[in-house]
């Protein structure tokens, strides 16, 4: 007697589970017919029930499995099988059935209706992107469906966007009352693809209610200044990124050229090693320890050092020891030097570029303000660049090869009257340089691809970085990083990218014309 009651829940369970299932057949009825319009609602309609058999009946007007009875059913057929929707069952296939004919306008209601379901799916990465689809063209069809998701969804930033794809669908609603409240509800928003919405509305025949086009004037108001703080953020965040890039590309050669007088046009070729040795390491890990794959940068910033370090203390101590104190040399000895590393590269890796990924901790980014992505791939270089700035500066002011570096720096004649050994100082600090290099190597290797004309585009950069920071100068060259980093972003949009580019090199010219020393003078030099 005891199992008698377990049977009746159970049944009932099966029963509400089954009732669940089913789609109301005066929804499915539309589908079988003649009216365009209907149709297309029928699909919104369907859809907005946001079930796995909605999705099922979608897929099949897709697929071109949905048929059509001559009593106005419909079934998704599959071979000899037919499902019947109003009830979720399987039931024999029915005579005298025909396909229920697609149209264009109707299959891009249905592509829309099932992009839109991506709004319920599980995991959030793709309801987010299926909001951020929705915004680039919202049909007032989906809306049901949107407001079912809104209803499900706990995540504030897919809320919002879901609220904003509620009130664009609005802006075309038939009552007056309905489009102000949209228009109003867009002031929140910082997205600029909603201005020619809103002008739209402004233009002869757009809106013909007086309060909603002044609504509209003041929503474009506040989306207009909140893009442009947007656009003024974003030219800062990536200008400091920039800089930082040429910080770490010119710091190596501010110690060889600004300490040392040597105009190494090899520095590039040293970066362009530290990105290979970035790439090994990729390999390396890949193959060999796949678990831990996202770990190769850790181990590629030591092994970049190291490799482009021992690089520079062998051009030294085999070419450039020798032309100490005669520049014109040196520029010529080391522009054969890059032409030589660049030719052994093609050989070894090929002339094409290759890949390095980012680890999964430095995919995707943070949004600000509502729209502005902060890449965590130059999140991490600008937070790089300070680290390895820090210590250079502790390396040359805290260490005994610092104190000897700058004496040699001061007065190289009188370090080598009370025992500095001169030649090994030269050694370590050109190996330094270049280590530095490296690591500014690994830091592009994190923002394209890799090749053998990778230094090539940072060589020039790098030299007027540190002419214009000052020769020998630590402060002076982040300074003038930084610098042109931000005066190049806030000109790009401007003047575009070759016109910034050399307008910065006039200034530079004209800057160096008035104050040969750069921005900062380094006192007591003597490399005689």
């Amino acid at each position: 007697m005891q199992l008698l009651p377990k049977l009746l829940v159970l049944a009932c369970l099966l029963l509400s589970s089954l009732a669940q299932a089913a789609i109301p057949p005066d929804l499915l009825k539309p589908l079988a017919g003649d009216d365009p319009d209907a149709r297309v609602a029928a699909v919104a309609q369907i859809a907005a029930l946001a079930t796995p058999e909605a999705a099922k009946v979608l897929q099949a007007l897709q697929d071109d499995a949905l048929y059509a009875a001559p009593d106005g059913k419909v079934y998704i057929v599959d071979g000899e099988q037919a499902v019947d929707p109003a009830s979720g069952r399987n039931v024999p296939l029915p005579d005298g059935i025909d396909g229920v004919m697609v149209n264009n306008r109707l299959r891009a209601a249905v592509a829309g209706a099932l992009s839109g379901l991506q709004l319920l799916a599980p995991e959030r990465s793709a309801r987010l992107a299926a909001a951020q689809a929705l915004q680039k063209a919202v049909d007032p069809a989906q809306l049901p469906l949107i407001r079912t998701a809104l209803a499900r969804e706990s995540d504030a930033e897919i809320q919002q966007l879901l609220q904003v794809l509620i009130a664009s669908a609005n802006l075309h609603a038939p009552d007056a009352a309905t489009r102000k409240a949209a228009v109003q509800a867009l002031a929140g928003s910082s997205d600029a693809r909603l201005l020619p919405v809103l002008q739209a509305m402004l233009e002869q025949g757009g809106e013909p209610d007086e309060s909603v086009q002044l609504a509209a004037i003041d929503t474009m108001r506040q989306i207009k200044g909140r893009v442009s703080r947007m656009e003024l953020a974003g030219n800062v965040f990536y200008g400091i990124s920039l800089g930082s890039v040429l910080l770490l590309a010119a710091l190596g050669l501010a110690i060889t050229f600004g300490l040392m007088g040597i105009i190494n046009m090899a520095h590039g070729e040293l970066l362009m090693i530290g990105a290979y040795t970035t790439y090994l390491c990729q390999l390396f890990f890949r193959t060999y320890l796949p678990g831990l794959q996202d770990a190769y940068l850790l181990a590629a910033l030591p092994a970049a050092f190291f490799v482009a370090g021992l690089v520079g203390v062998a051009l030294e101590r085999t070419v450039i020891r020798w032309l100490y104190g005669r520049p014109l040399e040196t520029l010529l000895a080391t522009w054969g030097i890059s032409l030589i590393l660049m030719q052994l590269v093609r050989t070894i890796f090929g002339a094409q570029n290759v890949e390095v990924a980012n680890p999964a901790w430095m995919s995707g980014g943070v949004t600000v303000l509502g729209g502005l992505v902060l890449p965590y791939n130059r999140l991490a270089i600008i937070g790089f660049a300070i680290v390895v700035v820090v210590a250079v500066w502790l390396i040359l002011n805290k260490t005994r090869l610092g104190l000897f570096v700058r004496a040699v720096t001061q007065n190289r004649r009188m370090a080598d009257c009370v025992g500095v050994a001169t030649g090994k100082v030269d050694m370590l600090t050109f190996g330094l340089g270049s280590g530095i290099a490296g690591l500014g190597g690994v830091a592009l290797s994190q923002l394209g691809n890799v090749g053998p004309d990778l230094g090539q585009s940072y060589i020039v950069d790098s030299f007027m970085v540190v002419v214009l920071g000052g020769v020998g100068q630590l402060a002076g060259t982040v300074i003038a990083a930084l610098g042109l980093g931000e005066v190049n972003k806030f000109l790009e949009p401007v003047a575009g990218a070759v016109l910034a580019k050399i307008a910065i090199l006039v200034f530079i010219i004209i800057f160096i014309q008035r104050r040969p020393q750069g921005l900062f003078a380094m006192k007591g030099r003597s490399v005689e």
